[in-house]
C-alpha cells in the first residue's frame, strides 16, 4: 500500500520513487454493485441504488456535476471504482445540520471540499468587492456556499455525527495545510486544519491519498494510525525516533554560515563533517525515546540528509504571525520543499500542537491518469437540477483536460501549490476516447470542441530529460530566468493529438482556450504553426502580465523578447493560413513589486501597440503563493532572506490598486481625471496632452485618438478584450 523509496545510484541522499497503481488494490465488497449512474443525493436514490448506507459521503460547495472537471465528480468516481459506495451532499443549507444527514452517517468517512474554487476568491473580487454570480451553482446565482465554507461544513459534519472521522481537501484546504496570509481578514491564520477541527488534510490532486486512506480504513485501521501517506497533513504526529530535525525556525542566523540556498542554484554536498553547529536532542516519541538530531537550516545543505527521514520545522504559527520576515521566510522553505522526489515533512507548532505536512504525492502516471479520466462520467449535471444552467458546466462541456500541474512557477498563481511542478499528462488514445465520448453524450453538441488544454495549453507530456536531475531538482521554475537545458521543449505529442483531434468522426474544429506559455512554444516552429493554422478562432490569449523587467522579474515571468520572437511567428503563419488572427495579451496591475511608474510604461507600450483592453486583472493574494508573501511581508522570498533585506515595493492601498488598474485601461474617459491627478503628482505633466505619446488629454474630452469607438466598430487589434479565462485556471489564480 506504501510508497516504494528507490535510491539512485549517483546521488548520496536523493531518492526517486514510485508508487503502487492506484487501480491496482483490491477492490472493496461492493464493488459487486457495479457504478451508479449517478453518485447519489438523496435517500430515495440510495433505495434505487439497493444501498443501505454509504460508505464515504462528499460534502461540497459546488453543484454535483458528474464530469472530470469537477472535483466531488472524480473523487466520488474514483473511490466507486475501488469498490466503495459514495454519496454527494452539494451546496448544503450549512445554517444547520439536517442538510448533513441527508445521507445518513457514512461508514468510513466524511469527505468535505470547498469545491473547485477557493470560496472566498469565488465570493470576492481582487478589490474585495462582492461578487453577484457563482458559476459553480445552478442559475448561477451568490450565496449557495458560505464563506471559508471548508470550516463551516466541517463543523456542520462534526454536529450531525460528531465521532465519524472528517476528512478535508480541495483547492481552498490545499492552499491552507499551514498558516497563510489571509487576504480577506489582513492576517496571518492558522492552518486550516486546526480551524476545521479535522481528523486529516488531503492536498493536490488527491487519487493516491485518498484511494490509500479508504482502503486502510476499510481494512480496520483508525485514521489516527494513518498519520504517514504522502500529500496530507496531520495534527499533533510527534517525529519518529532517529528522525533529523532541519531547523528552520529564524532567520539571520549567527556567525559565519553559509547562505540559505538559491532556488535556482541548490548545493547537493554531502560533507557531514562540515557541520559543527549541529546538535542532538530527546525526540517525545512516545515510548521510543531515539536521539534526534538538529541542524540549522543555513547548514542543512552540507549534510547527508536522507529525505526518508528528516524533515523541516517551520517557525510557528505565533512567530509567522507577528513578524512578517518570518512568514516570506516560510513560504520560501515551502516552496522549496515542493519536488515529490526529494522533499522533506514539514512540521510546524500551532500553540501545543505541530502541524505534520507530509511530502507531495507521487506523481500519476500516464496509465494512472487515463484510468481516472475513463471513469463512468455522465458528463453532466445530476438530474435533480432539471434544466437550470451551470455556467461553469456550460464552460467545460466540450472541453478536455490533457494534463494537470505546472513548472512555469508565476509567483501569483497557485496552480504549481496545488497540482505541483511535474506534468502528468494523459495518453493520446485516451484524450481521443473522451472527444468522442464528448461527441456521443453531451446535449446539443454541434462539433466544436471547445478546448484541449489544462493549467497550461502546451505542456503535454513535457518535462525533465534526466530523471536522476529531475530527482535532485529544487528549481522554483523550469523556465525562468531561462528555460532549463533539461527540460523537453518538443511539442511533437501535442502537435500530434491536434493533428489526431481533428481526425475524429463528427468533430469540426478544435480551439485552444487555455493559456498559452509562448516562450516555450517559440522552441518548435511547427508546433506554433500547427496552432496558428488550425486552432485559433481569431483570436488567440497570452498572457505577458507585464511589460517592465521589475515586476517580471517578481511574477518570473519571461521578458518582452519572447512575446515579440511569438508575435512574429503569430503573424507569419496567420499570413501564410490567409487569415486574419490577432493576439489578446492581458496584463496584471498592482502586482508586488509594481510602480506606478512601471505602469505608465506598460500603459504607453499599450497605447503605442494599439490596444485598448476592456477586461484587465488586478493582483489577487491567494494563499500559499510566493506573490502573497511579498505582499504581506514586503520581502522576496526568491532570494536570501534577513530582516535588513531590501524591500519590495507593495501597491498596497486601495486608490493604488484603483490607478494602476486605470492606467491599463488608459483609453476609458473614466479613469482620466484619475489619472491626469496622478502624472501631475509625479511631475509626468508631458503624458497630459493630445501628442502621439500622450496618454490622456488636458481637457473634458479626448483627441480623436483617444476618443472610444463603440465596441462593434472596434478593429479587432485595438479591441483588447480579453477571453474569459477557463474555469480550471480561474478556480486556481
Amino acid at each position: 500500500m506504501g510508497i516504494i523509496l528507490i535510491a539512485t545510484p549517483s546521488s548520496g541522499h536523493a531518492m526517486t520513487a514510485a508508487a503502487r497503481d492506484i487501480f491496482s488494490l483490491p477492490k472493496y465488497w461492493a464493488a459487486c454493485l457495479g457504478p451508479a449512474p449517478y453518485l447519489p443525493m438523496s435517500r430515495a436514490e440510495m433505495d434505487q441504488l439497493g444501498w443501505d448506507s454509504c460508505d464515504i459521503i462528499i460534502v461540497t460547495g459546488d453543484a454535483y456535476v458528474d464530469h472530470p472537471s469537477f472535483g466531488m465528480a472524480v473523487m466520488g468516481r474514483l473511490l466507486e471504482a475501488q469498490g466503495f459506495r459514495v454519496g454527494i451532499i452539494a451546496q448544503p443549507d450549512w445554517r444547520n445540520c439536517e442538510a448533513f444527514t441527508a445521507l445518513g452517517r457514512p461508514n468510513l468517512f466524511f469527505g468535505v471540499t470547498a469545491g473547485n474554487m477557493d470560496s472566498l476568491i469565488n465570493r470576492y473580487t481582487a478589490d474585495l468587492r462582492l461578487r453577484s454570480d457563482d458559476a459553480y451553482t445552478p442559475g448561477g446565482g451568490a450565496g449557495k456556499r458560505p464563506e471559508r465554507a471548508v470550516i463551516v461544513y466541517s463543523q456542520r459534519c462534526r454536529e450531525a455525527y460528531r465521532d465519524t472521522p472528517l476528512v478535508i481537501g480541495g483547492i481552498e484546504a490545499s492552499l491552507r495545510r499551514i498558516a497563510q496570509y489571509d487576504y480577506w481578514s489582513d492576517q496571518v491564520r492558522r492552518s486550516v486544519l486546526v480551524d476545521a477541527n479535522a481528523d486529516i488534510l488531503l492536498y493536490g490532486n488527491a487519487e493516491r491519498a485518498i484511494t490509500e486512506l479508504a482502503h486502510q480504513l476499510a481494512n480496520g485501521r483508525t485514521i489516527a494510525e494513518l498519520d504517514s501517506i504522502r500529500g496530507t497533513a496531520v495534527l499533533g504526529k510527534a517525529p519518529p525516533g532517529g528522525w533529523t530535525e532541519v531547523d528552520s525556525t529564524r532567520i539571520d542566523w549567527p556567525g559565519n554560515i553559509d547562505k540559505i540556498a538559491n532556488p535556482y542554484d541548490y548545493d547537493h554536498g554531502t560533507d557531514a563533517a562540515s557541520c559543527a553547529a549541529s546538535k542532538t536532542q530527546q525526540a517525545k516519541s512516545g515510548d521510543n525515546l531515539q536521539a534526534l538530531r538538529i541542524v540549522p537550516m543555513p547548514l542543512q545543505s552540507r549534510q547527508a540528509l536522507d529525505p526518508a527521514t528528516s524533515y523541516v520545522r517551520l517557525p510557528s504559527y505565533e512567530k509567522v504571525r507577528n513578524d512578517s520576515a518570518l512568514y516570506a521566510h516560510a513560504s520560501r522553505v515551502l516552496h522549496q520543499e515542493s519536488n515529490p522526489y526529494n522533499a522533506r515533512a514539514l512540521v510546524q507548532k500551532h500553540g501545543a500542537r505541530d502541524i505534520w505536512v507530509n511530502p507531495p504525492p507521487i506523481p500519476l502516471t500516464t496509465r494512472e491518469m487515463d484510468g481516472v479520466f475513463d471513469l463512468p462520467y455522465q458528463r453532466r449535471p445530476h438530474p435533480a437540477y432539471g434544466d437550470e444552467k451551470i455556467p461553469a458546466y456550460d464552460m467545460i462541456s466540450t472541453s478536455v483536460n490533457i494534463m494537470r500541474g505546472c513548472f512555469g512557477g508565476c509567483t501569483f498563481c497557485s496552480i504549481t501549490e496545488h497540482e505541483g511542478r511535474i506534468i502528468q499528462s494523459r495518453s493520446q488514445e485516451s484524450v481521443l476516447r473522451e472527444i468522442a465520448a464528448i461527441r456521443d453524450q453531451v446535449p446539443g453538441f454541434t462539433g466544436t470542441i471547445s478546448d484541449l488544454g489544462g493549467p497550461t495549453a502546451n505542456m503535454y507530456h513535457l518535462g525533465c530529460k534526466d530523471k536522476t536531475i529531475e530527482a535532485n531538482c529544487r528549481r522554483l521554475s523550469c523556465v525562468f530566468p531561462t528555460i532549463c537545458k533539461n527540460l523537453e521543449t518538443s511539442h511533437r505529442q501535442t502537435t500530434e493529438l491536434y493533428r489526431r483531434a481533428r481526425a475524429v468522426p463528427g468533430i469540426k474544429r478544435v480551439a485552444i482556450a487555455s493559456g498559452l506559455r509562448y516562450d516555450l512554444a517559440v522552441r518548435d516552429p511547427e508546433y506554433v504553426k500547427e496552432l496558428v493554422t488550425h486552432h485559433v478562432g481569431g483570436y488567440l490569449k497570452i498572457a505577458p502580465e507585464h511589460t517592465e523587467p521589475g515586476p517580471l522579474g517578481k511574477m518570473m515571468k519571461p521578458g518582452m523578447d519572447s512575446y515579440r520572437e511569438f508575435k512574429d511567428m503569430f503573424e507569419l503563419y496567420s499570413q501564410q493560413a490567409g487569415k486574419k488572427q490577432y493576439l489578446i495579451p492581458y496584463f496584471i496591475a498592482a502586482h508586488p513589486g509594481c510602480e506606478d511608474e512601471d505602469m505608465i510604461n506598460l500603459a504607453l507600450w499599450l497605447k503605442r501597440n494599439h490596444y485598448r483592453l476592456d477586461q484587465v486583472q488586478t493582483f489577487y493574494p491567494s494563499p500559499m503563493s510566493l506573490a502573497t508573501a511579498m505582499y504581506h511581508s514586503e520581502r522576496d522570498p526568491l532570494h536570501k532572506l534577513g530582516y535588513k533585506s531590501k524591500r519590495v515595493y507593495i501597491p498596497r492601498k486601495p486608490e493604488q490598486r484603483r490607478l494602476q488598474k486605470a492606467l491599463l485601461r488608459y483609453h476609458d474617459s473614466a479613469n482620466w481625471p484619475q489619472i491626469r491627478q496622478a502624472l501631475v503628482a509625479m511631475g509626468r505633466q508631458e503624458l497630459i496632452g493630445e501628442g502621439d505619446n500622450c496618454l490622456v488629454p488636458a481637457g473634458s474630452s479626448g483627441p480623436k485618438g483617444n476618443k472610444q469607438r463603440p465596441a462593434s466598430r472596434r478593429h479587432p487589434a485595438t479591441a483588447g478584450k480579453r477571453p474569459r479565462r477557463s474555469l480550471r485556471s480561474a478556480a486556481r489564480r
